[in-house]
């Protein structure tokens, strides 16, 4: 079985996957661009030169004089030399019916022209297929100085040549996408780099075990620290009745705690598929409200089964809902933690846990589960992980976390416990 890829490993192979496809898009967006660019190039010289040789002196003078023969040998040398000047392809000039005057090919001069010829003396720029290939050409009227038309002249590139210069164009966006491709692995590394010191080489399943395991010490431990707390100021304080010959009231604060403490323990330990992580967690968490002048309300099913979670998952989850109802309920005149523990209908766990806070407001509802949000003051201790890390532990179980209104409550439902086959 193949080892796991680490994290950073993943994170890397995404930015360099996110790279090459922002490459490739840019790279094709140049491509286009360039191509559009070098078409519309074409329209506008073409059109600028038409339109310069229509209102030539010369152009109109030879096409006025209605003699093909000399217009020929008037204007040929000088559209040649338009040619090789502007780096056009062709250059036509024709009587008002379309004969040809002028052609690079001097076979063609005297043919019809092969070409839309407008119905009325205006401009028109168009991709036609000529004696010379498929070409971006613009025809322009030739007017006499009474306006009437006397001729026609037009100019062209063939495609050919437009793919030419954009293939000259084609490095120039090679090594945009080149350089963009060089930023993104750049990115991809030190993000690797980065997400290397901070999990080292483990897969993202035992980064989260090891988030999961340092909430649930984290909880478990506040929790247990609590409970110590409160047991030894009570016994401080029957130690000096007693110095002080007050036994009677030593003897009612230790039968008080211990009728509250057995209680709580009765209701933990009445659960048979109970876990002890969770037991010993729901017992110190009840002292730590009591700490803190919550009212601690725990009803637990006796009949709830197993949970699908490790102990260290469970803890976790129980941990983080349990510490932010009582961060809530804290901030109220009325403070209460209700958590409740009981079957589901599928035969799965329900874990429900509601507190007497002010509630979560609407338009962040949607964003208590994401990583990193939190709505505790900047520094507080496991700010922005807590809840995402409950989504993630109950989602990868094939649970469901919910989040309920007045009062504020976090319902959890986890599937049954899956038996194991036997050989």
């Amino acid at each position: 079985m193949r080892p796991a890829r680490s994290i950073a490993s993943r994170v890397f192979a995404v930015l360099i996957v996110a790279a090459l496809v922002v490459g490739a898009l840019v790279a094709v967006f140049l491509v286009i661009d360039a191509q559009r660019a070098t078409h519309a190039e074409a329209e506008r010289v073409t059109a600028a030169t038409a339109v310069t040789l229509a209102v030539s002196p010369l152009v109109i003078d030879a096409l006025e004089a209605g003699d093909a023969a000399t217009a020929t040998q008037a204007l040929e040398p000088y559209a040649l030399d338009v040619i090789a000047d502007a780096d056009l392809d062709f250059v036509t000039i024709m009587t008002s019916d379309g004969t040809r005057v002028t052609h690079p090919d001097i076979d063609q001069i005297g043919a019809r022209y092969l070409g839309t010829i407008p119905d009325a003396p205006q401009p028109l720029t168009e991709v036609f297929t000529g004696t010379l290939g498929p070409s971006v050409r613009t025809i322009v009227p030739v007017l006499a100085a009474g306006g009437e038309p006397v001729g026609w002249v037009s100019a062209g590139v063939t495609t050919e040549t437009i793919s030419d210069t954009l293939i000259r164009r084609l490095p120039l966006s090679l090594g945009i996408t080149v350089g963009l491709v060089a930023l993104g692995a750049l990115g991809a590394w030190a993000a690797r780099r980065f997400t290397r010191r901070i999990a080292g080489d483990l897969p993202p399943g035992q980064v989260r075990d090891a988030v999961s395991s340092y909430e649930s010490l984290r909880t478990l431990g506040e929790a247990l620290r609590a409970q110590t707390h409160e047991h030894g100021n009570r016994m401080h304080t029957a130690v000096a009745l007693l110095e002080l010959g007050r036994a009677d009231e030593a003897i009612d604060i230790l039968t008080e705690t211990s009728r509250q403490s057995q209680s709580l323990v009765d209701q933990v330990t009445a659960r048979q598929a109970g876990d002890p992580a969770v037991g010993a967690l729901l017992l110190g968490k009840a002292s730590q409200a009591k700490e803190r002048g919550i009212d601690w309300r725990l009803h637990i099913d006796p009949e709830t089964p197993r949970s699908p979670l490790s102990p260290v998952d469970s803890v976790a989850v129980l941990g983080n809902l349990v510490d932010n109802a009582m961060d809530a309920a804290s901030t109220g005149s009325e403070r209460w933690v209700e958590v409740t523990l009981e079957p589901s209908t599928d035969g799965g766990i329900l874990l429900a846990v509601s507190d007497s806070g002010p509630g979560i407001a609407p338009d962040i509802r949607a964003r208590i589960f994401t990583h990193g949000f939190s709505t505790k003051p900047a520094g507080s201790s496991g700010r922005g992980v807590g809840l995402a890390l409950v989504q993630s532990v109950v989602l990868g179980a094939g649970g469901t976390v919910d989040l309920e209104a007045d009062p504020t409550t976090f319902r959890v439902v986890l599937p049954p416990q899956r038996r194991r086959r036997t050989p």
